[in-house]
């Protein structure tokens, strides 16, 4: 994973960036399926409002088409609102189709300053509680704010709508309003797979939810490259615990006991590791925030007084063995591997949060709240031994996990956990900066990669397991995404994993947190390997070059390309062949793994062998170097066709 290569292979990949924007035939039907296709759209000058209905003051606010004066135009008006909620809606699964992703773009305006959001509303299949979420956000000064989200959802849920609303009960102005299906790309088929390329070090793995597994293209993008799934939120706290429950428990007199349950969206992600034979990792038992305040209060109620330490060590059993119950009853056939069983209980100075309720600080703690101190960590971890299935390993779980004061405390309480046997292993979220500055000219990261590298080295040296559980790198959101700008992300990437797999016998998993830019939940740095349209990106290549996958099999050759002095068979003579140009590893086709094979061999890496010196001189200069290297990426990207007679 050296410079050289780096730099060749992000220039290369700018190059077919930039060919995929020329309108050619092969180039459309090589990466674009299907077309954006238009499903619904209204500008109101009609005066129809029937698309659209009030979610709730059915009695007091006013749905109509008004004249906005401003704007020379009738637009869609919500007036008389009491609550921000309340607002226009669109029920989309009478118009959408499940497991295809669309694009909602409008205009809003409110009457006078106010964020403004478009959300989305479903009820899962089997449950008569709707979900909640804001795709997207805006803040409206008195004036018109252009608005744009994407959506999906799933065979498992129904009463699907896209609303708009308010933070207040200002008047609400709606104007241009389109749903888009969005364009549809497929994989590219002819590059490795990453859990390929890693296979024999470590899984490598992606988290998801439900939403972003919806498209079909995301599903081929997961099976190519993962061997490992964690679900974004569907198995945190505050996605299993089933208030209700608990408050009859509580009624019952049973303060202590606690009731989970899986919903649809859990089980989209499941039944798909299911049925694709996927590991899971688990995410997550036991942490401070995704966890409802009232599961700290006496009657499970959020205005209930905090309850004792004795009472929630109960509940804390009681929940997780819940959790390990529940999924071994409905999903025996899913290997969950791993499970993060406490998640950032230490804050960047190495001391534990300070309690009190997430609702109130997001730094505060309803577990320290209760027990004074991070004193509730050994019980998770003795709940979890005690419960979980054979063969899962245990992981403590943390961000900024290289910082000196919280290193060493993790490092400190892991060490304990080991002695008593219930930890076994650290998990190093690795949400990274890759371009920490909007200075092109001075671009650096956060943290440094000596950095990083001081820390796994000594989350290491514990002898526990090591896990990088939600990798990404973001880029500066206000710098310019511009070759330069992605080969430095790439070039970052490229470190980080050599610092992993420097350590590869301590480490048995690399899992990336989302799967293209734009899903993730930091959509604003593009910090993962695929672009919005599942095309690999500079930091992808950067990660696979001088990684030979097990099943290319290095034998021993030189750089040079072979003359007939070189060897004692004839050209054409029995033994040999004739030059295929580009077919480095003598697979018989040339594609990603000839480039890796190639670029290797330039490091020495790797020694070809005759036959792949004659292959890999494919501008039959008589040498093998980094102009044929190009060569045969471009070839591989279909850009040129080999050999390639140099001038």
């Amino acid at each position: 994973m050296k410079t050289m290569m780096r730099r060749m292979l992000a220039a290369v990949s700018a190059v077919c960036c930039a060919a995929a924007c020329v309108p050619t035939a092969a180039a459309a039907e090589a990466v674009l399926k299907e077309e954006a296709k238009v499903i619904f759209t209204t500008d109101f000058e009609d005066g129809d409002t029937s698309a659209f209905s009030k979610r709730g003051d059915t009695d007091t606010s006013v749905l109509s088409v008004v004249d906005d004066e401003a704007a020379g135009s009738k637009v869609l008006a919500v007036t008389g609102r009491s609550k921000g909620w309340n607002g226009p809606q669109i029920q989309v699964d009478k118009i959408c189709e499940p497991g295809v992703r669309y694009i909602v773009t409008c205009k809003v305006k409110a009457a006078w300053y106010n964020q403004c959001n478009v959300s989305m509303q479903y009820t899962p299949n089997g449950s008569d509680e709707a979900k909640y979420g804001n795709l997207v956000s805006a803040t409206s000064q008195g004036d018109w704010v252009e608005m744009t989200a994407k959506f999906s959802y799933s065979t498992a849920m129904h009463d699907v709508f896209i609303y708009v609303e308010g933070q207040d009960a200002a008047d609400l102005f709606v104007d241009d309003f389109t749903i888009t299906k969005a364009p549809v790309y497929g994989i590219e088929e002819d590059i490795p797979g990453l859990k390929d390329v890693y296979a024999g070090m470590f899984k490598i793995g992606g988290a998801v939810t439900a939403d972003e597994l919806s498209p079909d293209t995301t599903k081929e993008l997961i099976l190519k490259h993962y061997n490992s799934i964690t679900l974004g939120n569907e198995l945190k706290p505050e996605n299993m615990l089933d208030q209700a429950a608990c408050q009859a428990y509580a009624a019952d007199g049973e303060p202590g006991k606690v009731a989970v349950k899986l919903n649809a969206d859990a089980r989209t992600i499941l039944d798909f590791c299911r049925d694709n034979k996927i590991p899971v990792r688990g995410h997550v038992l036991v942490w401070h925030s995704q966890t409802p305040g009232w599961f700290f209060k006496e009657d499970y109620t959020k205005e209930g007084e905090w309850v004792d330490k004795e009472t929630m060590i109960a509940r804390m059993e009681s929940y997780i063995q819940g959790v390990f119950a529940v999924l071994e009853e409905e999903y025996p056939d899913v290997d969950f591997y791993a499970w993060d069983v406490v998640n950032e209980a230490w804050l960047d100075d190495g001391k534990p949060r300070q309690g009190g309720m997430y609702d109130d600080n997001a730094n505060y703690s309803g577990w320290t709240q209760v027990f004074g101190d991070n004193s509730f960590i050994p019980y998770a971890f003795r709940f979890a031994r005690k419960y979980a299935p054979e063969g899962c390993k245990l992981y403590y779980n943390d961000f900024n996990e290289y910082m000196q004061g919280k290193r060493e405390a993790i490092i400190q309480m892991a060490e304990e956990l080991k002695a008593e046997g219930t930890i076994d292993g650290i998990g190093m979220q690795s949400h990274l900066a890759a371009v920490n500055t909007n200075d092109v000219s001075n671009m650096t990261p956060f943290p440094t990669v000596n950095v990083y590298k001081a820390a796994i080295d000594k989350f290491a040296a514990t002898g526990l397991d090591v896990q990088i559980t939600e990798l990404d790198a973001t880029i500066h959101k206000e710098i310019e995404q511009t070759p330069e700008v992605l080969e430095y992300q790439a070039q970052y990437y490229s470190d980080i994993m050599d610092c992993i797999v420097a350590q590869a016998d301590s480490v048995s998993a690399v899992v990336f947190w989302g799967t293209t830019d734009d899903m993730s939940w930091r959509a604003w740095g593009s910090p993962l390997l695929f672009n919005e349209d599942y095309s690999a990106k500079p930091a992808f290549y950067s990660i696979i070059d001088g990684i030979t996958p097990p099943e290319t099999v290095p034998t021993e050759a030189p750089t040079k390309a072979p003359t007939e002095e070189d060897t004692t068979e004839p050209q054409d003579g029995p033994g040999t062949t004739q030059p295929n140009y580009g077919d480095v590893d003598e697979s018989g086709v040339v594609d990603i793994l000839d480039v890796i094979a190639l670029n290797k061999s330039l490091l020495g890496g790797l020694t070809l062998s005759k036959q792949g010196g004659r292959n890999a001189d494919v501008d039959m200069s008589g040498t093998v170097d980094t102009t044929d290297a190009l060569n045969v990426l471009k070839a591989v990207v279909k850009l040129v066709t080999l050999p390639v007679k140099q001038a």
